[in-house]
C-alpha cells in the first residue's frame, strides 16, 4: 500500500501549498482522493499515470476538494483517453461537472460515470476481489464522507519446501494457495495446513477530509492500519473548530487513539500555519505515531 501526498492544506493554494488531493496505490488500483486545484500537475510531477486513474473519490463539494476535476477531466479528453472513468461523491457533484462540460461544449470521448452519494450511514460503494472500499459520514458544513480502502485477505503463500518433499504436481499449486487439500503424485491426501503458510494481514487506510471532532466514525476505522484526519488548527485556534466544523491536531489523535490506529497523518492545515511542525508535537502528546502530510510526501505500508 503506498500513499502519495498531492496536496494537504485548507482553503487556498498558494505558490508553496496546494488544496487537498492524494493518490492511493492498493492491490494494483490506483485510487484518486480528492481533487484540489493543481491535483494534475501534482499528478505529473510524481510521475502517477493518468491511464490507470480509474476511480475518484471527493469527500464534499468545497472547492478545495474538487475544483481541480474539471480540468483532470478534460485533460484526459484531449489526451484521447478511452477508458471509463468512476466517480464517487455527494450528490451534485453529477451536475456541477455535466454543467461546465454541456456549456464548454466540451463532452467526454469517454464514459463518466457518476456514482452519487447521499446516505448518512456507512455504505460500500465499491468492490473487487482485491479490494474494498466505504464511506465514513463525517460532521462537516454540508454533506460529507471520507473513505475506508480494505484490502481482502489475500491467498495462503506456499511453503514450497514442504511442497516439494510432499510430492505435488505444480498443476495443484493454485489449488493450494486458494486453500483446497490435494492429492500428491503418490495418491496421498495432503493437507492445506502442512504446505502453505497464512497469507499477509490485509491492510486498511481511513481517510477523514473536513470533519469536526466526532466519535461517530470510530466503530467504521477501528484499528485501521493507517488514518489520514484532517488537522486544520493547532491548539491555540481549537476555538475555530466547532464553528468552522473542523478539527485540531489534539482533536485528530484523540481519534487516532480511540479507534487504535496503528500510524495517523496529520493534513488539511489551515494557511496561516507557515510552519508545521507544531501539528505533529502536539498530537504526540496523545498518540505516539504521528506523521506529517506534505506535498509529494509517499507513505507505504
Amino acid at each position: 500500500m503506498k500513499l502519495t501526498i498531492l496536496g494537504c492544506h485548507s482553503a487556498t493554494p498558494r505558490i508553496d501549498t496546494n488544496p487537498t488531493s492524494q493518490v492511493l496505490e492498493i492491490k494494483n488500483h490506483i485510487f484518486l482522493i480528492d481533487c484540489g486545484e493543481g491535483t494534475q500537475v501534482e499528478l505529473r510531477r510524481n510521475k502517477v499515470k493518468f491511464s490507470r486513474i480509474k476511480h475518484i473519490f471527493i469527500s464534499h463539494l468545497h472547492g478545495d476538494h474538487f475544483f481541480g476535476l474539471i480540468g483532470l477531466i478534460s485533460t484526459f479528453r484531449l489526451l484521447t483517453r478511452e477508458t471509463d472513468l468512476h466517480i464517487y461523491g455527494p450528490k451534485g457533484l453529477k451536475e456541477a461537472i455535466t454543467l461546465q462540460l454541456k456549456l464548454g461544449n466540451s463532452w467526454t470521448n469517454y464514459q463518466l460515470i457518476f456514482h452519487e452519494l447521499t446516505s448518512t450511514e456507512s455504505e460500500i460503494i465499491f468492490e473487487d476481489d482485491k479490494v474494498l472500499v466505504r464511506t465514513i459520514p463525517l460532521k462537516h458544513r454540508i454533506y460529507t464522507n471520507g473513505f475506508l480502502f480494505q484490502e481482502k485477505l489475500g491467498e495462503r503463500k506456499l511453503d514450497i519446501n514442504a511442497v516439494l518433499n510432499a510430492n505435488i504436481d505444480v498443476a495443484y499449486y493454485r489449488k493450494l494457495k486458494q486453500g483446497f487439500d490435494v492429492t500428491n503424485e503418490n495418491g496421498v491426501l495432503i493437507k492445506n495446513a502442512t504446505v502453505t503458510k497464512e497469507p499477509n494481514t490485509p491492510k486498511s487506510y481511513a481517510y477523514c477530509s473536513d470533519t469536526a471532532y466526532t466519535e461517530t466514525i470510530l466503530p467504521v476505522i477501528e484499528k485501521a492500519h493507517v488514518l489520514y484526519h484532517e488537522s486544520t488548527f493547532l491548539e491555540k485556534h481549537a476555538h475555530l473548530s466547532n464553528p468552522t466544523k473542523h478539527s485540531s491536531a489534539i482533536e485528530a489523535a484523540t481519534i487516532a487513539k480511540k479507534a487504535e490506529v496503528g500510524t495517523l497523518i496529520l493534513g488539511h492545515y489551515s494557511t496561516r500555519y507557515d510552519d508545521i511542525s507544531s501539528f505533529k508535537e502536539e498530537a504526540k502528546t496523545v498518540f505516539e505515531n504521528v506523521e506529517l502530510a506534505k506535498a509529494g510526501k509517499v507513505f507505504k505500508f
